[in-house]
């Protein structure tokens, strides 16, 4: 990595606890490694209000409100009065992250599915795209098939905000067809670390044929640690492992995908340059 290559980390969970003991230093370290912005998530109310603290604190970052869907459960009039309070903050660039997962499967389909489409509808409100969890059993599609449906029925009735994607795919994982019909729709897809491990020759081979302009650098962290880090807590400054994983599968030289990537984050989000 030189000091040139700058790159945009769009989803790091940074209130974990994990991050207790050097927070601070974490997003030093990424900053040093050519990470210039980082887009830290909420997952529920309280991780939620934690993001909206920490980008007030640090000029580098910004927030994510939303509720995972293993949160769904509870979600109510009340989660969402908060949420829309917390997106009206101006550092807050996304609802999300939000959408199913029906591997861990911690919450009922119905719940998920209906905190979900209410948090669609807080963002065509304010006017703000969402970040999409995704998540299936082993080898079948019924999340991707479930959200991408509610995904085409949502994009054909937005209102606002046509001047902006919708949103991204976060840890994009579905196949070729299921990222046609994303980017088809407007998403973008989200890279993390897995498309750097061993296993994962079908996920490089996908992200060989999406298109530069609609991929988004990701850790994920302090989840999804890349190849070379494997068995750390991960971390911003880790990112760049995942550019230079794209960089080689698409053939493209590293700079190329840092500019590019960070165009498209900036694009999606409202981030200025910096």
């Amino acid at each position: 990595m030189t000091a040139e290559i700058e790159l945009v980390e769009t989803h790091a969970h940074l209130d974990s606890p994990r991050f207790a003991s050097d927070r601070e230093r974490a997003i030093s370290r990424a900053v040093e490694r050519g990470v210039v912005q980082t887009i830290t998530v909420g997952a529920d109310l309280a991780s939620s209000r934690a993001a909206v603290s920490l980008a007030e604190q640090h000029p580098r970052l910004y927030a994510t409100v939303g509720v995972h869907p293993h949160a769904s459960a509870a979600f109510g009039p009340d989660t969402l009065e908060e949420l829309a309070a917390l997106a009206s903050h101006p550092r807050v660039v996304a609802i999300g992250e939000t959408g199913v997962d029906y591997y861990r499967n911690h919450a009922p389909h119905e719940a998920q599915c209906s905190a979900f489409q209410l948090q669609l509808a807080l963002a065509s409100e304010v006017g703000k795209p969402v970040v999409v969890h995704i998540r299936d059993r082993n080898g079948q599609k019924d999340a991707y098939e479930t959200v991408l449906a509610i995904l085409e029925d949502w994009v054909a009735q937005r209102r606002i905000r046509r001047d902006r994607p919708p949103g991204v795919l976060h840890c994009f994982s579905g196949d070729l067809d299921t990222a046609r019909r994303a980017l088809d729709l407007g998403f973008y897809l989200g890279v993390d670390g897995p498309v750097t491990y061993p296993n994962a020759a079908v996920l490089r081979a996908l992200v060989a044929q999406v298109p530069l302009d609609r991929l988004l650098l990701e850790t994920d962290c302090p989840y999804l640690a890349p190849q070379a880090r494997r068995g750390q807590r991960n971390e911003p400054a880790f990112l760049h492992y995942i550019a230079e994983q794209i960089a080689q599968v698409q053939g493209v030289p590293l700079n190329r995908v840092a500019e590019e990537t960070t165009a498209n984050a900036r694009h999606l989000f409202g981030l200025p340059a910096t």
